[in-house]
This record gives C-alpha cells, structure tokens and sequence, in this order.
C-alpha cells in the first residue's frame, strides 16, 4: 500500500515538473518566437503566390518558404533559430492540451484542448520542415510531394478513399470555421490588444484580411483533396502549393491568386505582431 502511494506520489511530482517545464519563460519567449517564425513563412507563402499569380516560378507552400529562407545570407542561422521555435511553440501548445483548460466547462475544455493539439501537431510539422533543411535533406517540393504520397497511400489502403474524402471535407470545413474568424474578430480574445487606437486597427485590419486569406487556402487545399479522391487521381492532391495553382486555373485566377497572397502576407504580419501580443496563460 505505501509503495503503490510513493509511485502516485512521485508520478505526481514528475507531472508537476513536466508542467513547469512548459509553462517555462524560456519556452514562453521561444514560443512566441515560433509565432513569428510562423509570419515570417506565412509572408513568404504570400509573395510566392502573388509571384505566381503575374507568371513566376516557386512553390508556394511551407517547404517553398523555407527553401527561401535558407538563401539568405544568414540562412544556416535563421533555419536553427526557427526550427527551435517551432518546436518550442509545439511544445507549449502540446502543455496547453495536456495541462490546461482543466477548470473550464467539459465540452469547452474538449475543445480548447483538441485545438491546443491540432496546433501542437501543425507546428511540429513546420518544425520537421525546417529541420530536413537544416540536415541538408530538404528541398523546396517537399510539402507538395510529401502531400501527394499521403493522399496516394491512403487511397491504396482498405477503407483509405472514405477516410480521404472525410479528411479533405475536415480541412475544408476548418478553412471555413478559420475564415470566419476574420470577420467575427474572434482573434482578438487570444490577444492583448494594444491601448493606441492607430496600432489597434492595424492589427484588427490584419487579422481580419489574414485570416479570410487562410480560411480560403484551407479550403481549397481540402476540396483539392477531396476532388483529387473522387476523380482517381490521387497524385493531384498536393497540398497548399496545388490549391492556389488551382485558384490561378480559374476564370480571373491571377487576380484572385494575387489577391489571396496579398493576405497570406497580412496574415503573416499579424502573427509577428501575435508574437507579442498574445495570451500565452490560459
């Protein structure tokens, strides 16, 4: 009995431990640091589709981004310094799942704590990204390659075609709901908004053109999923790069194209500003 009570205690203790660790003002500054890394590839993503949309070359996706960011002339450090923050911002979002929301509601502390990890797996992604760069193994079609032997191995699996239609409705229909948070202004719970009237609009102005711009990539990135399983041709779904290649195939695509980059980029210049502004205690 009493050594059943000192194993609970000292798993106790390691969770206690556990839970320091990630709400940490280390993992705290490096967390909002992987807001802004997020920016900063969100910005390129942008200009690469506006680049795009006038009849440029690149991919304009994550891998795309970073392929970019690894040309500049201090490449080799902006590549380490991002994957850290990625990483770290991973892990913050991963203690928010595990640890927080506990005093809130059952359904709202489900679904603040499913959305804490869904967030936790996106910046994890970001962040083995940035590390196939960083070991020298990545190249600028990763994500869009990476997307289309996902959506190939899925439709050879038993069961695999229903999955696959059911994941691209999933990202389609979170494309809506992020879409919607634009107009909604609902970001701004997540933020300290700032006292001036001038830096405050700013940020409302990007947030709302950002995350229209995000919700419509989502969207289309889903439906291209889901249009690619329907039609037996798997190797079209290919991600975030395919879906705006897409929107440039349609009927006044270019402006469209051109006019989605544009608040890619406001979206990425909103989450530099969320770096610092935002709510990192629950």
């Amino acid at each position: 009995m009493l050594k059943g009570k000192t194993i609970k205690e000292e798993l106790k203790q390691v969770v206690e431990k556990a839970e320091d660790v990630t709400n940490s003002r280390v993992l705290e500054f490096l967390a909002r640091a992987g807001f802004a890394v997020s920016g900063i590839l969100h910005l390129l993503v942008g200009a690469i589709a506006v680049r795009l949309a006038v009849g440029g070359t690149g991919n304009a996706d994550f891998s795309g981004a970073v392929a970019e960011l690894a040309t500049m002339p201090v490449g080799p450090f902006l590549l380490w310094g991002s994957f850290a923050a990625c990483a770290a911002l991973s892990l913050w979002q991963t203690g928010d799942a595990i640890f927080d929301f506990n005093h809130q509601a059952t359904r709202k502390k489900i679904k603040n704590k499913a959305k804490a990890a869904l967030q936790a797996v996106v910046y994890a992604v970001l962040a083995v990204t940035l590390w196939h760069f960083v070991t020298g193994s990545g190249t600028g079609g990763d994500n869009r390659k990476a997307a289309s032997d996902f959506t190939i191995a899925m439709v050879q699996a038993p069961g695999g075609v229903a999955l696959l239609v059911l994941i691209g409705l999933a990202v389609a229909v979170a494309g809506v709901a992020y879409g919607m948070r634009g107009p909604n202004k609902s970001f701004e719970k997540h933020l300290r908004m700032p006292a001036s009237g001038t830096a405050r609009t700013a940020v409302v102005t990007l947030g709302v053109a950002g995350y229209l711009a995000k919700g419509l990539v989502l969207l289309l990135t889903g439906l291209l999923i889901v249009i690619a399983t329907i039609k037996e041709h798997p190797e079209d779904s290919t991600g975030l790069d395919g879906g705006l290649r897409a929107l440039r195939d349609q009927p006044m695509g270019p402006y469209l194209l051109a006019a989605v980059g544009a608040g890619l980029v406001c979206y990425g210049a909103y989450m530099i500003m969320r770096a610092r502004l935002a709510k990192m205690t629950k």
